[in-house]
């Protein structure tokens, strides 16, 4: 992981299960068909994942509330970190029932909040990126509520928030759109960016 990049911890914020192992009965239902992505198919719980070159913390065994944020405003904290809070991305591994778009706010230390897009592609089974994010992960098959469907390949994407402005952040609330699912988030650096300038 590259100095300066945060992985947040959203477990306090997960409330929908997403990704279901085989022969496990529950509450589990990415969507409103109850559809899950094959955990034995996903990178191991709790471990940490790089995608496009940042690092994620993939979404522990859930003991509780689930493997994902649906978005319903949800505000998490970031905290500082190696720089204060100073970030130029907010990365994001997620997907959409449906493609969507919506605004998150991000909070400053200093009490302004400013507003930027997140844009969502869609989960369903062989469908391309909408918003041209690159892929995370796509599974050979996907769960319905009786069986596993083979040959149906649903997928979860990388989003990025940009942060524009240098001031340290504090946090970031979610859009209040259920459509959207949140499965990881990390606070990067782009080292590259600030050498140049």
């Amino acid at each position: 992981m590259r100095l300066g990049n945060t992985v947040i911890d959203l477990s306090a914020h997960y409330d929908n299960r997403g990704i279901q192992p085989p022969d496990e009965p529950g509450e589990f239902g990415f969507n409103i068909w109850r559809n899950t992505f094959p955990a034995e198919e996903l990178p191991e719980p709790g471990s940490i994942v790089e995608v496009a070159g940042t690092a994620f913390a993939f979404p522990p065994r859930p003991a509780a509330g689930g493997d994902n944020i649906r978005c319903r405003g949800q505000l998490v904290e970031l905290p500082a970190g190696p720089t204060g809070g100073r970030y130029d991305w907010i990365g994001l591994v997620g997907a959409a029932e449906r493609r969507t778009e919506d605004e998150v706010e991000l909070h400053y230390r200093d009490g302004s909040v400013s507003r930027a897009w997140l844009r969502m592609s869609d989960f369903w089974p062989q469908t391309a990126a909408y918003f041209d994010e690159p892929l995370a992960f796509r599974t050979a098959s996907m769960r319905y509520p009786r069986h596993t469907h083979r040959h149906h390949a649903p997928a979860l994407w990388q989003q990025r928030i940009a942060v524009v402005r240098p001031e340290p952040l504090a946090a970031v609330r979610l859009p209040d759109n259920p459509a959207m699912h949140v499965f990881a988030m990390t606070a990067v650096v782009d080292e590259e960016s600030r050498l140049a300038r």
